[in-house]
């Protein structure tokens, strides 16, 4: 998922209708003080992270005066808030708040469900999932049939939220949802949906996260990587997602997880299936190795898609080995990955004689895919094991022969372990 910003997801909300507070975005105290002048009340300082409890966190403070939201904005720009880098603080209004709801909209891909469902709770401002039952008012949405307005007010009755406030509430409830089916969402939320002191009903906070596989229809969003991360883009990440973006065909997912190699021991790591993969990944881990990525290439990708992930894993600089994590006996066509690999394995191993890979590939067509990288790697300067399904539980054997291969790749090269 493609997840928003506070501020962005507010611009979508105001356009189906959802009263938000008087605020705009800044990057520096000087905007912060000029903002904070123009809204002429106390105002609230929202640092833009993708990260929940930042109020806790200390990221969300308050200003009485301009002159205290310059320097309270002085003091968040370039700081960080649960390790990530505050760049850009949303002012607006600072709200006194009545009471607190929660109104979220998400996709159930459960076999029974498979359709989007509308949540209405009359406690907001913490997690939905620890509110109980009794208070939480949800409708399944027929797609075809649609969500009405008498539907959120049913939702806001059952609830008994009083008579004078069913109208906004269930307007607010019917702009979410607006938002949710024009932006193509996968999930979208405003928690609080806050009830002030003066009767006011205003979005108090939101998170919007748009369906990857829609982003391209949503060009004015401007999102460059179609995935929901707490920190921008990487230029790893551009890369693997401009490998997705053009090929829908299966699945290809690379997550950088380390900017910088800055010391041995990391690997490059070419998942099949998120489960079984990440068994994989324990298993180096106990014999002190790393992951500089996280990639999974699943659902019957093409070999050209395949290839293209190869490639981006193992050039990344500092990497001592090469591991494909086919921890699952797959039911899709393997030999494509096989062809694929082969192909990366043959522009990249050249260029460093003696170079680890570990390959375990299992399922469908897995005898012509083992096969297949047999052959078409018998010949290259590097240390290539390949396994198939008779080694599928046995991650502890197949992270031992990568730390072994990594181990005799180092003293071809005169480096000594630490």
């Amino acid at each position: 998922m493609a997840r928003l910003y506070e501020y962005q997801g507010k611009e979508l909300l105001k356009k189906s209708n959802v009263a938000i507070p008087q605020g705009e975005i800044v990057q520096t105290p000087d905007e912060a003080r000029r903002i904070a002048q123009k809204i002429g009340k106390p105002v609230a300082l929202k640092s833009q992270i993708w990260a929940g409890g930042r109020g806790k966190a200390g990221g969300i403070r308050f200003a009485e005066t301009p002159e205290e939201a310059e320097s309270v904005a002085k003091e968040l720009l370039g700081s960080e808030i649960k390790k990530l880098k505050v760049e850009k603080l949303l002012v607006e209004e600072k709200l006194e708040i009545e009471k607190e709801f929660y109104v979220g909209v998400i996709v159930d891909a459960s076999r029974e469900v498979r359709a989007p469902v509308v949540m209405f709770s009359t406690e907001g401002g913490v997690d939905i999932e620890s509110v109980a039952s009794e208070k939480i008012a949800q409708m399944v949405v027929d797609v075809i049939r649609g969500f009405r307005l008498y539907d959120a007010l049913n939702l806001a009755v059952r609830l008994k939220v009083p008579n004078k406030y069913l109208i906004p509430i269930a307007r607010s409830i019917m702009g979410l949802f607006q938002t949710f089916k024009s932006y193509d969402c996968r999930i979208a939320e405003i928690n609080p949906l806050i009830l002030t002191k003066d009767g006011r009903v205003v979005a108090g906070d939101c998170r919007i996260a748009i369906d990857d596989s829609s982003v391209y229809r949503h060009p004015e969003l401007g999102i460059d990587v179609a995935r929901e991360s707490p920190t921008p883009p990487t230029e790893l990440d551009r890369i693997a997602w401009a490998i997705e973006e053009g090929d829908l065909r299966g699945t290809c997912y690379i997550a950088q997880m380390v900017s910088e190699i800055k010391e041995l021991n990391y690997v490059g790591y070419h998942g099949i299936g998120g489960g079984g993969a990440i068994l994989g990944v324990d298993a180096l881990n106990r014999q002190g190795l790393k992951i500089a990525n996280y990639a999974d290439t699943s659902g019957n990708p093409t070999a050209a898609k395949v290839y293209r992930a190869a490639k981006v894993i193992i050039n990344q600089p500092g990497i001592e080995g090469y591991m494909l994590g086919g921890f699952i006996v797959a039911n899709q066509e393997q030999w494509h990955h096989a062809h694929g690999i082969v192909k990366a394995l043959r522009e990249e191993i050249p260029k460093r004689p003696g170079f680890p890979c570990v390959l375990l590939l299992c399922g469908n067509k897995e005898k012509e895919a083992i096969e297949i990288l047999k052959e078409g790697t018998k010949d290259l300067p590097g240390r290539i094991e390949i396994y198939g399904s008779e080694k599928v539980y046995e991650t502890e054997f197949l992270a031992k022969r990568m730390k072994a291969l990594i181990l005799e790749y180092r003293k071809d090269r005169g480096i000594k372990e630490e």
